[in-house]
């Protein structure tokens, strides 16, 4: 192996040398152990990293110093915040189902860790090469649903109910267009393996990629997946199962200490995933965006990828404003939904039509037109004086 083989796959190779260290009979063991205590070891430790990143970049752009406290610069404070959680007073209402309200963090957290399965994060980097590893992360994925109506059923709380119904209502209205832009990536790869969609993308003509990102039905149904990536992850502005001007907190406000954070940690462990399969459909995965810098190792591509959605996240956090509960399901079901199954026949166009000037106008043509429609038909509604109702 050259040079640059090595450090791309160094760390395949101490995987593979350290399962040969162990005896022939729990070899199978440590192969599968050694994957999994990576994954649980890593993506909470980026996770205490990004809490830093954006306390202190939300600080930036509000004009405020984010913390710079604890530990040099305040990069210590995740492991501050980390210490207070274990400490915290573990209050549980007197009502609540207790066994589900414990459960709901758990299964949550779990979940999330699953998903990470079948995530490329590097050339020959992925714990389980399915062949049906885009269809088994949606399908995992789906069930932290379940996690947060258990939290919000089991307080016994009706603020808490509410924030679960209402976060259940948005992602599973904003799973529709999450599922339908994905589809594009498969239809043209041919394949739901996540490997193989990596693999189809990591080819040049001359130094530019073949990502799918760089098409006409590419590049709309990637805006359309982060937009619902970022409603499914709930951030900002589609964080409304945790306004605390409506419902206080949401389906978290009975919970503390550790089982809060390990709701704090599975959402931002649910952002890592999502944006890991976005850079996978779409991105190129673990690729080089240049055929002269395929000497990088792959998996500080991945990462590299990762780490700039997650800037763009923080951006938009402290930018935008939170929307109402009915622009957000409207915007889900009259401008999302429509475009997503729009793109989809502008994926099928692409598939059929002869390369060319022709296919990438008329595939053009095909987004950016009902694009404008759409776009002027939600803008049009004129903004009526809401009027309340109280109970006597």
């Amino acid at each position: 192996m050259t040079p640059v083989q090595i450090a791309d796959q160094i760390f395949v190779l101490i995987d593979h040398w350290l399962i040969d260290q162990c005896p022939t009979i729990f070899q199978p063991i440590v192969a599968a152990i050694l994957p999994v205590v990576v994954i649980l070891g890593l993506f909470p430790a980026l996770f205490a990293f990004t809490t830093v990143l954006e306390r202190k970049g939300l600080g930036r752009i509000q004009n405020r110093m984010g913390p710079n406290r604890t530990g040099p610069l305040g990069l210590l404070q995740p492991v501050a915040d980390g210490i207070k959680s274990l400490t915290k007073e573990d209050t549980v209402p007197r009502a609540a189902d207790k066994i589900v309200n414990f459960l709901a963090p758990v299964v949550l957290v779990i979940i999330v860790f699953l998903t990470f399965a079948v995530v490329p994060v590097g050339r020959n980097m992925v714990l389980a090469n399915l062949d049906s590893g885009v269809l088994y992360f949606f399908a995992v994925g789906a069930a932290t649903e379940l996690a947060v109506f258990m939290a919000g059923w089991s307080s016994r709380n009706k603020y808490a109910l509410l924030g679960a119904m209402r976060a259940v209502a948005q992602m599973i209205s904003y799973e529709v267009p999450l599922l339908l832009s994905a589809t594009c990536a498969v239809m043209i790869a041919g394949a739901l393996s996540t490997t193989t969609i990596v693999e189809q993308q990591a080819r040049y003509t001359g130094i530019w990629p073949h990502w799918y990102v760089f098409t006409p039905w590419g590049f709309g149904a990637f805006i359309l997946f982060m937009i619902a990536a970022l409603a499914e992850s709930n951030r900002s502005p589609f964080d409304l199962p945790e306004g605390e001007s409506e419902i206080i907190a949401g389906y978290l406000i009975e919970y503390s200490g550790f089982k809060f954070a390990l709701f704090f940690l599975g959402e931002y462990l649910g952002m890592f995933a999502i944006s890991g399969m976005g850079i996978t459909l779409f991105l190129g995965g673990w690729s080089a965006p240049f055929s002269f810098l395929t000497w990088i190792p792959s998996y500080l591509w991945f990462f590299a990828k990762l780490f700039a959605i997650i800037a763009v996240f923080i951006w938009i956090r402290g930018t935008l404003p939170r929307l109402r509960t009915d622009q957000l399901m409207n915007f889900a079901w009259k401008f999302m939904l429509p475009m997503s199954l729009i793109v989809l026949v502008d994926t099928g166009l692409w598939r059929w039509l002869t390369p060319g000037a022709a296919r990438w106008t008329i595939t053009s043509l095909v987004v950016i037109i009902p694009y404008i429609v759409l776009g002027r038909a939600a803008g049009s509604g004129k903004i009526e004086k809401r009027s309340y109702r109280y109970a006597t």
